[in-house]
């Protein structure tokens, strides 16, 4: 739908105060300072998002200028069974759907789903079908001054990763399943890709711990903190116990071609890789 030129104006400055108004307060010329609480930074990435009583994590936080998206994977809006996988054939829950955002005031709304777009126009190629897995939920506007862009325990993302992985380069992980019962150690995972597949589309990636249910959606990030990917499937053959993610660079291409034009990736605070992936500092040591 084409969006009025005021229209865009109107949301690009509200996009802009809001982002001002999350870092640092301010105060008009001349005026004392004031004390004021700042809003806590409860939306980020790595956050719990329930979509019809299914729970998966949240990658990164997107703008499109206007306003602001949480983004997981498509197949956390599934219909179908958990074998389903394609998203050019398998059933998915409608845009406007409510999803739950943990340290969000208001839900979400689904606004955007990989697996719908490829199925309201031709048919893509095999690989596009299979591993174009990227969903964006809609924060509500009385939430966005809640919004932090940092993924935790390890910062970043410094940007978007275009160029793939290669065999055996470091990745980075943060999952937040229910299934470890709120065990924030496990969380911060690290590991090694094993290449880029599926024609660009999907990074094969082994973790110490591997993502398990509820990690659906994470981030994956480089080892220059870049954003490189989006925790889709756990894989058992021909690599057991490895994870597939989406290709994040690709799937914001698919995105912006089919529906969000704008869109773009909010960069997190400094990246830190050298943290190990078991924080000492949950142990209290």
């Amino acid at each position: 739908m084409r969006r009025s030129i005021t229209r865009r104006i109107v949301g690009a400055v509200a996009v802009l105060l809001a982002v001002g108004a999350g870092v640092t307060g301010t105060t008009p010329s001349g005026a004392a300072p004031t004390q004021a609480a700042e809003t806590p930074k409860t939306i980020h990435p790595g956050v719990q998002m329930i979509t019809e009583g299914g729970q998966c994590t949240a990658n990164f936080v997107f703008t499109d200028g206007q306003i602001f998206y949480l983004g997981y994977a498509a197949h956390c809006a599934s219909t179908g069974g958990a074998t389903e996988t394609n998203g050019c054939d398998a059933g998915s829950l409608p845009l406007g759907t409510r999803v739950q955002i943990q340290g969000a005031t208001m839900p979400g709304v689904l606004a955007y789903s990989s697996w719908l777009a490829m199925q309201s126009g031709p048919r893509p190629d095999a690989n596009t079908c299979q591993y174009n897995d990227f969903a964006l939920v809609e924060i509500h506007r009385g939430d966005w001054q809640r919004i932090s862009a940092s993924i935790p325990h390890w910062g970043g993302p410094t940007g978007v990763n275009t160029t793939g992985t290669g065999l055996l380069s470091s990745v980075y992980s943060y999952g937040n399943s229910q299934l470890r019962l709120g065990i924030t150690l496990l969380s911060p995972k690290t590991g090694v890709s094993l290449g880029t597949t599926g024609g660009g589309w999907t990074h094969p990636v082994y973790t110490i711990t591997p993502g398990i249910p509820g990690d659906s959606g994470s981030a994956l990030l480089d080892a220059q903190g870049r954003g490189v990917g989006i925790l889709s499937t756990l894989a058992l053959l021909p690599t057991p116990l490895s994870n597939n993610y989406t290709d994040l660079n690709k799937a914001m291409e698919y995105a912006r071609a089919h529906g969000v034009p704008e869109l773009r990736l909010m960069t997190g605070s400094g990246f830190n890789p050298n943290q190990l992936p078991l924080d000492l500092g949950y142990l209290g040591l």
